[in-house]
């Protein structure tokens, strides 16, 4: 063990603190544990000072870097009990070998410190961009019938370009419109060698295109459009508008009416695209909209950047798992405007981050001027925030397969119950009995807001009989944790040895307040919730400790709260009919002279039904094992007699 001592100025002091290990493969898991109680030992002892800290792994790289205002709270609570910690941190944690720091005279320099730290070391875990931001243009092909498209650089082949542009996503959208007021073609088709060979398309037919592969417009015509799109793209449509409306006058005095209706019908495009675009107009004409989408190991970030009061930009980041969402909104907004020149007067988020006013006063300072952050909850502004998280939310599910409504149903599930990030696993529960007798549990799992059916599970009340669901709940609730304790130690980490992101009780705050002490008594941190119905059993609220939220506001997440109510409902009484099945077909077969439990068991274990013991032979019922001749002859008479006797 060793430590390496360096100075820095007069402010900074870096402290490196570092262990050799070379353990045996079986003692691997002891060794671990010892190292992470020196590491926390070693972060006891750390200042209360605010700086920034550095993590390395074995081969010296740096993986995680962070800042704290107090080094001391921030870095031993890594080393400290590993239950609390989300599964990015878990990883992060594990591979540390030793840690740095570097004392700073405030938290504010801790801040700038480590943007300028994580630009140069880029660490593993910590929220790195990739900037794709390259230059984009807009390409018009040399020769007859000219097209136009997006193209990323320059080349040698005889066609215009226009731009550079920085915004990828405005230089698509721009040509986009301009295609679509003037009727140009944005098929693959080349003109004029398919000319008069194929049917047009659908965009013809929908009066998007003016089908030059169809012969029906001349070539001088084809230009016109094509040079009006051009001075659209080049001086915006206001600019467009004013030219367009003197030829269309010009046209008309001419007595030119139909150039005249022509070009009328373009102005009148350029109308709808500008009405069209009216719907994302703001009341701040200069602001960023940035919202975050977590799933399971993806997440995203959508960032819509707005300019004169309309969308002149998006731009999305899908990433790796984010933790803490609080964190990581701080975290990639610090990553982000380190990448951009403008700053935005007005930045709005849709969550609370983690040291917002420190975070304000980095910005303003970058920016040079005062920066607004904020959390809109209601208005126009809301409504922009949900419109970019829908959009961040569509990424991830496209990237794990789910659909757009379950992304969102979990997100705002999240925002509700208050959660860090939305529940990727949900496990809920249900008790079901007939005045005490067949007591029974069910458990139903949802991954990505879908059932998940191999991991549902059935239980049988033991530790009592009657009915009381409480004391039902809280055996349920004990037993899974302890197998979860049981697959953990056995490295097992599907199943019951997967700690559920959420559990929801089929009941209200009777049972929360029942299962809480055996959660906490088993030193688990997992949400708990009740799903609470009404007098029809329809879902109606959430029940927390203490209290009730109210869900029928939020739709996409009573929709998800209602299903999952209605499947553990569904599975735990479909159990409990089934346990009530079996205890009445048992206890015809032990109505018969010599036929005890365990002989039914066995020959429902062997027949499955009561109907297939029933038309069995002699010899079949010989063969089931524990049955003895007598007793198969006992079995086979009683049935039959019956038949005779019915």
């Amino acid at each position: 063990m060793f430590f390496i001592f360096k100075m820095q100025g007069n402010n900074y002091w870096c402290i490196k603190y570092k262990k050799a290990i070379n353990v045996s493969k079986e003692d691997a898991m002891t060794e671990k544990e010892n190292h992470l109680k020196e590491l926390r030992s070693r972060a006891m002892r750390l200042p209360l000072s605010p700086g920034v800290y550095i993590m390395h792994d074995k081969s010296d790289k740096i993986i995680y870097i962070g800042k704290a205002k107090a080094l001391k709270n921030r870095v031993s609570q890594y080393f400290g009990s590993q239950k609390n910690h989300d599964n990015k941190v878990r990883k992060m944690v594990s591979n540390v070998e030793y840690f740095e720091y570097i004392l700073t005279d405030s938290e504010f320099e801790a801040l700038v410190l480590e943007c300028s730290l994580i630009k140069q070391h880029t660490p593993k875990y910590n929220i790195l961009l990739k900037d794709d931001k390259g230059y984009h243009y807009i390409k018009i092909t040399k020769g007859p019938w000219p097209k136009i498209s997006e193209a990323k650089q320059i080349l040698d082949d005889g066609a215009t370009y226009i731009g550079p542009y920085i915004s990828s996503w405005a230089t698509k959208q721009s040509i986009d419109e301009a295609l679509k007021i003037f009727k140009l073609p944005s098929c693959s088709r080349n003109f004029p060698q398919d000319i008069g060979k194929r049917r047009p398309c659908l965009n013809y037919y929908i009066k998007q295109c003016c089908a030059p592969c169809s012969g029906k417009i001349r070539q001088k015509e084809y230009d016109e459009y094509v040079e009006q799109a051009i001075e659209f793209l080049r001086g915006g449509s206001a600019k467009c508008v004013r030219e367009l409306t003197e030829k269309m006058n010009d046209a008309a005095e001419s007595l030119e009416f139909e150039k005249a209706a022509k070009i009328r019908d373009c102005l009148n495009a350029i109308k709808r695209m500008g009405d069209r675009q009216k719907v994302v107009a703001v009341r701040y004409p200069v602001q960023d909209i940035i919202a975050l989408a977590q799933g399971d190991m993806i997440s995203c970030f959508e960032v819509f950047r707005f300019m004169d009061g309309r969308l002149s930009d998006r731009e999305t980041f899908l990433m790796g798992e984010t933790g803490n969402s609080k964190a990581a909104r701080t975290e990639f907004i610090e990553r982000y405007y380190s990448m951009r020149e403008r700053i935005p007067p007005r930045i709005c988020i849709d969550g609370s981050a983690e040291d917002l006013g420190l975070l304000k006063e980095w910005l303003s300072k970058k920016a040079g001027k005062k920066i607004v952050v904020s959390f809109p909850q209601k208005g126009e502004q809301a409504k922009l925030v949900e419109m970019c998280r829908n959009n961040a939310a569509e990424q991830v599910a496209q990237a794990t397969g789910r659909t757009v409504r379950e992304a969102s149903a979990l997100d705002e599930l999240a925002r509700l119950l208050g959660m860090d990030k939305p529940p990727v696993y949900i496990e809920s529960y249900d008790i079901s009995n007939l005045n005490g007798s067949e007591n029974v549990a069910g458990m139903v799992v949802y991954k990505n807001g879908r059932p998940l059916k191999s991991a549902y599970r059935k239980f049988k009340i033991k530790s009592f009989s009657g009915q009381d669901d409480y004391a039902s709940m809280q055996e349920v609730i004990e037993r899974r944790f302890k197998e979860y304790f049981i697959a953990k130690g056995k490295n097992i980490t599907d199943g019951f040895g997967r700690l559920p992101d959420l559990i929801l009780l089929d009941g209200g705050k009777g049972q929360v307040g029942a299962v809480l002490p055996i959660l906490k008594s088993l030193e688990l941190s997992v949400p708990l919730f009740g799903m609470v119905k009404d007098d029809k059993h329809r879902t109606r609220a959430i029940a927390a400790n203490g209290g009730e939220i109210a869900i029928n506001s939020s739709r996409k997440a009573f929709t998800l709260i209602s299903s999952i109510q209605d499947e553990v409902h569904r599975f735990a009484i479909g159990y409990h009919h089934d346990r009530r099945k079996k205890a009445t077909i048992s206890s015809t077969l032990t109505s018969i002279e010599g036929i005890g439990s365990a002989r039914a068991k066995a020959l429902l274990r062997y027949f499955q039904t009561i109907n297939s013991i029933r038309n069995a032979d002699l010899n079949e019922l010989i063969n089931v094992p524990g049955m003895t001749k007598p007793a198969a002859e006992k079995v086979f008479n009683y049935f039959h007699s019956n038949c005779e006797k019915s």
